[in-house]
């Protein structure tokens, strides 16, 4: 995507203070790009057969690729998220500073041979040093990638009044994928977590409207960071108290569609989050894998266990879901010459991975 330099940045978010978000967004034409690259080869990542065998899909928020090489070699030497066809990412980078000004989607397709789609969702405001200052989500496969677009989803929060200080909103990256002789629709998301569940509805409700124009017919495969935090991450008093009531928030998360109807809608649509994403139904009532895929910082050092990270199939048959930390303390596999066993640092993200195996219906 073609860069913005900062006094355009500033000119723009200068507008913000009198203009709506949406009409300042409409004159920057990167936030309706899709930006796509092809390195695809051959593979020990991938699947052998995957239009007979079946294939394997991964969530992962990689967090800006603040922790680009040691995140590289995670998802180089993971067994448990062996194969990986295709990667639903949140959160990367494109010329932040913080992130080594790297284009983050585009390095790390490079060093696992695979295609990207990337869609922009943020214009960071905070760093003048920012070389471009874009921050986004992307898909990456093996497959090759037949059309995409970047959906804008309903404002549900401005950022630019936010302390971080953002041009932009949520947005989701589609592709259609070719697999052997058939296709298949894919959706890398990312909802909002300053919002309630009623927001997050709105919003992956507008997902499952595109999903059905522009994937008639096809099998879908959808996910990404829902956010689903069963309250509304803009409440302090909120966050303060679950916090204070870890039993409470266990059972939140077990009862996550009372709280977050985005995930009913999804079922309603056809879409299978349950069996992707490790959870299952015990007794009558879902349990969900215990170990969350969020670990929310709070100010006294402790983790907040949430469960936000989500594949969601239709016209797929999902199998051997599973959660896999990315805490430094549980990546033994890596080799000892490689950054990710040197890392100093206690996580590579503040979320885990969910990676399922996938075979058509």
């Amino acid at each position: 995507m073609k860069p913005i330099t900062f006094s355009e940045r500033r000119r723009f978010s200068e507008l913000l203070k009198t203009e709506s978000q949406e009409t300042v967004m409409a004159m920057i034409p990167q936030f309706s790009e899709s930006e796509t690259g092809t390195y695809a080869d051959r593979s020990p990542f991938f699947s052998s057969d995957p239009e007979t065998d079946g294939f394997g899909a991964m969530v992962f928020n990689i967090e800006r690729g603040v922790n680009f090489r040691e995140t590289v070699d995670f998802l180089k030497f993971c067994p448990e998220i062996r194969p990986f066809d295709i990667i639903l990412a949140n959160e990367l980078d494109d010329g932040c500073v913080r992130s080594g000004g790297r284009m983050v989607a585009r390095e790390i397709a490079q060093e696992l041979g695979m295609n990207y789609v990337y869609g922009l969702e943020f214009v960071e405001l905070a760093n003048p040093e920012d070389p471009k200052g874009f921050h986004g989500n992307a898909i990456f496969t093996c497959f090759p990638v037949l059309w995409s677009e970047t959906l804008r989803l309903p404002e549900e929060n401005n950022w630019y009044f936010d302390r971080q200080t953002r041009i932009g909103g949520r947005c989701a990256v589609f592709a259609r994928l070719k697999i052997g002789s058939r296709e298949i629709g894919v959706v890398s998301m990312h909802l909002e977590n300053r919002t309630d569940g009623a927001g997050r509805r709105r919003q992956l409700d507008a997902v499952i409207c595109e999903t059905e124009r522009v994937f008639a017919g096809i099998p879908v495969l959808m996910g990404g960071d829902l956010n689903t935090n069963t309250f509304d991450g803009r409440s302090v008093p909120a966050i303060e108290f679950l916090s204070a009531h870890p039993d409470l928030l266990r059972s939140q998360m077990a009862q996550i569609e009372d709280y977050e109807p985005c995930l009913s809608d999804a079922a309603r649509a056809g879409f299978d989050w349950r069996a992707a994403s490790s959870v299952r139904v015990t007794d009558g009532a879902p349990y969900t894998d215990a170990k969350g895929t969020r670990r929310k910082k709070l100010p006294d050092g402790t983790d907040m266990l949430l469960r936000l990270d989500w594949l969601m199939p239709k016209g797929l048959t999902a199998g051997s879901g599973r959660t896999v930390s990315t805490l430094t303390k549980d990546c033994g596999f890596a080799p000892p010459e490689s950054a990710l066993a040197q890392f100093p640092k206690k996580e590579l993200s503040d979320h885990n991975a969910v990676w399922a195996r996938f075979r058509f219906a």
